[in-house]
């Protein structure tokens, strides 16, 4: 009977295993959906995968482009991918549902609204002329969340939300890709292939017990018997010796019982080194959603009464904090080799206003004097705030703070990043030095961002439009100041140093030939400034104050060796006096009307260079 269930043991072992490895081999699902879009660009220099074809499935995207010797594959925000390619035509890849399949077909998109109306134009081509128009060039715009390029044919996978768009171009070729293909991940798990075969292998087992015990059982019921037949009692008739063939098919059985024996012990390791896939079992860590009580929510249907449909493009963050991380590392590169080599006009490409002023004037100090400090470098991580302007179009502007991780001497720098047009890249308006003690104000997420608070706001302690000539009538007359009374003078050593104080400290370093004279004026940069969460704001200003050393006695006066006399390139002597311009950049928190805990603009953090050296005019 042993040997029966023996045999049915092996039967269902063969059965199960055999099953589990048919769902990994000849029954298993593909492990991907694929969709593809043959392409004729025509007159179009790009394509543009739109947010319904990378969401035709579920799951990551894992986009092929080829077709072009060079491709070009990046992805943002749809609106800021449209607002990049303006007028000029491209291939849209779409989703047709009704047909499961990708589409394509050739769109312009409208103008965007020119927030620099003194951008130079291109002129219109001459009768008779053709019109040849480059295309723009997407590599290493900052509008993107990630860029890619490579020969021939590009494969990358990304992982993207609705409102996410592709853009692919042939990075300057002359050939637009032909062919994108899209791949999307499948779920092809087995979770009972692993129990099948380990099942199996467990029942093969039990099959070979059988066997051996059968054997075993079989040998037994071969020894003497102590009854005679009849019933009668006496001593039992001795058997015969067994012969040789016997006793060696007997050991021979034996032998092979036991290598029968061996052969799960070598089977069922592999089987179970097969099915140690997680896909090949159950997962019983996904809990089943809870039922919703919540009544169902009909989908409103269209009638007269409805409100009509608001097409004003919502604000959103101008940055998310990865692209911000990406636009800093690329900055801080730039900076590093544009200092190094003092090209003020490279310097205009990532700088502008008053921190491409104080770079342009350390460059030409530098020029002629070796030895003078290199500008504070521009540090790419840590970013520990990251505030972006919640905008609708151009321009945009982001608040960032970065320590610098390569030398933790250095304080840490706010920085106030412009971007003037979509196709533009952002640049450094202000760059400006913490103060040791800076107490920087609780501000909404980067994936939220903040408003922009116009200069006029009634809302804060102090327009915002008005900080800088309030600050620099301060800096000029300190407590004799009307505004003196409204600014927090704890920490601020800019005061120290350019105020009453300081300007008095020049003056008696000064011969009694000469005398010296101070004033104070609002930069001609714009004022930042960026709500935070108590209802105060993050400003920015500029402000130049220029000094003045003027012969008393009828005689001359000329620049001390340094920087006044690099910069200004006069080495003479002059009867009207020599003046310096110094620019300081300033970084306030001004509270809001009514917060009780703060009524006093607290200045953050500061800057100071000298930008201007000459002759008095």
């Amino acid at each position: 009977m042993r040997f029966v269930f023996a045999i049915v043991a092996f039967i269902a072992a063969a059965v199960m295993i055999g099953l589990g490895i048919a769902q990994r081999t000849v029954f298993l699902e593909p492990d991907r959906v694929s969709m593809s879009a043959e392409l004729s660009g025509g007159e179009a220099d790009f394509i543009v995968i739109e947010p319904e074809a990378l969401a035709a499935q579920p799951g990551k995207q894992t986009i092929t482009v080829s077709g072009s010797p060079k491709v070009f594959l990046s992805y943002g925000r749809s609106s800021d991918v449209e607002a990049w390619l303006g007028e000029t035509p491209y291939v849209a890849v779409g989703y047709d549902a009704d047909a499961d399949e990708l589409t394509n077909e050739i769109v312009v998109t409208k103008p965007v609204a020119d927030s620099n109306p003194t951008a130079p134009t291109t002129p219109a081509p001459a009768e008779g002329e053709a019109e040849t128009v480059a295309a723009p060039t997407p590599d290493g715009s900052d509008l993107w969340l990630d860029e890619f390029t490579d020969d021939l044919v590009l494969t990358t996978t990304i992982d993207v939300p609705e409102d996410i768009s592709v853009l692919i171009s042939a990075n300057g070729g002359d050939e637009l890709p032909s062919r994108v293909k899209i791949d999307w991940p499948l779920d092809n798990a087995t979770p009972w292939a692993g129990p099948l075969i380990v099942g199996g292998a467990l029942v093969f087992l039990v099959g070979i017990a059988l066997v051996i015990a059968g054997f075993v059982n079989h040998r037994r019921m071969r020894g003497p018997r102590r009854n005679r037949p009849g019933g009668t009692r006496g001593k039992l008739p001795s058997a015969p010796k067994p012969g040789r063939t016997q006793v060696g098919g007997s050991r021979r059985a034996i032998g092979r019982a036991k290598r029968i024996a061996i052969v799960p012990f070598l089977v069922v390791p592999a089987l179970a080194l097969s099915a140690c896939s997680a896909d090949y079992w159950p997962s019983f860590d996904q809990q089943a959603a809870p039922e919703t009580t919540a009544p169902a929510t009909p989908l409103a249907t269209p009638g007269p009464t409805d409100e009509p449909v608001d097409d004003t493009p919502k604000a959103q963050p101008a940055v998310t904090v990865p692209q911000m991380e990406r636009i800093m590392r690329r900055v801080a590169v730039f900076a590093t080799d544009v200092d190094a080599s003092r090209d003020a006009e490279a310097a205009a490409q990532r700088f502008t206003g008053p921190a491409l002023e104080a770079r342009t004037a350390n460059y030409a100090i530098r020029g002629s004097l070796a030895e003078h400090p290199l500008p504070t470098p521009i540090p790419a991580s840590p970013l520990t705030l990251t505030l972006p302007q919640q905008a609708t179009g151009w321009p945009r502007t982001v608040l960032t703070i970065a320590k610098n991780s390569d030398d933790p001497t250095i304080a840490p720098s706010a920085l106030v990043l412009v971007q003037e047009t979509p196709r533009d890249n952002y640049k450094i308006l202000y760059a400006i030095s913490l103060a040791p003690d800076a107490d920087v104000p609780e501000v909404a997420p980067a994936s939220i961002g903040a408003p922009p608070i116009s200069p006029e706001f009634k809302g804060l302690v102090m327009p915002t439009g008005q900080v800088a000539a309030a600050y620099a009538d301060v800096l000029m007359k300190g407590e004799a100041s009307e505004f003196y009374p409204m600014f927090d003078p704890e920490g601020d050593t800019l005061m120290q140093q350019l105020g009453p104080a300081g300007q008095k400290a020049i003056n008696d370093g000064l011969q009694d030939t000469v005398d010296a004279t101070y004033s104070n004026a609002v930069g001609d940069s714009p004022t930042i400034a960026l709500a935070t969460n108590d209802a105060g704001a993050l400003v920015s200003v500029s402000i130049e104050q220029t000094e003045n050393v003027i012969p008393n006695d009828g005689g001359t006066i000329g620049f001390k060796p340094g920087a006044g006399a690099a910069l200004s390139g006069f080495t003479g002597k002059s009867a009207k006096g020599v003046q310096r311009v110094i620019g300081i950049q300033l970084l306030f928190y001004v509270p809001g009307v009514g917060n009780e805990s703060e009524d006093q603009i607290r200045l953050l953090g500061w800057s100071e260079s000298l930008i201007g050296a000459s002759e008095v005019p």
